[in-house]
């Protein structure tokens, strides 16, 4: 197979079907959408979510609980997503971001402690879980709260 053989499979693309031009094409006059009513008008039809009148799925349903605006999202990374730097190195949010090993900061890194570490390294992070702390510091490492 060469590169100008390639094509979409069989099927896969259909042209658009053009309304409203003239009666031999089938879908010309009132173009596919019947005589009269809200769905033939221009603009017309109902929100998401509408049923008619009825009392919508959405406000018949029982609420409960509700969402913290304030809380902290952390950017989360277990221990051994650590074992990739070497020997005596000094982790933050900065270098974990270089490494591609996490994509923003957030609102501040937590570590948790999934996995083995063996090398022993300075970690820096607003959060820590005790499994995470005790396995920095049986590899010899240290942690900074920041």
């Amino acid at each position: 197979m060469k590169l100008h053989e390639l094509g979409p499979a069989e099927g896969a693309k259909q042209t658009s079907k053009r309304v409203g031009r003239g009666c031999g094409s089938g879908v010309g006059k009132t173009s596919a959408r019947g005589q009269k009513g809200q769905k033939s008008r221009s603009g017309g039809g109902v929100r998401p979510g509408f049923e008619g009148g009825q009392m919508p799925l959405a406000r018949r349903l029982p609420k409960r609980g509700f969402t913290n605006i304030f809380a902290k999202q952390y950017a989360t990374v277990n221990v051994s997503a650590l074992e990739q730097f070497e020997d005596g190195a000094s982790i933050d949010i900065q270098s974990l971001i270089d490494a591609g090993v996490i994509k923003k900061a957030m609102d501040g890194l937590k570590v948790l402690g999934n996995g083995e570490l063996k090398k022993k390294v300075t970690v820096k992070a607003a959060k820590f879980t005790k499994t995470a702390e005790e396995k920095i510091t049986a590899a010899g490492g240290s942690i900074e709260v920041v």
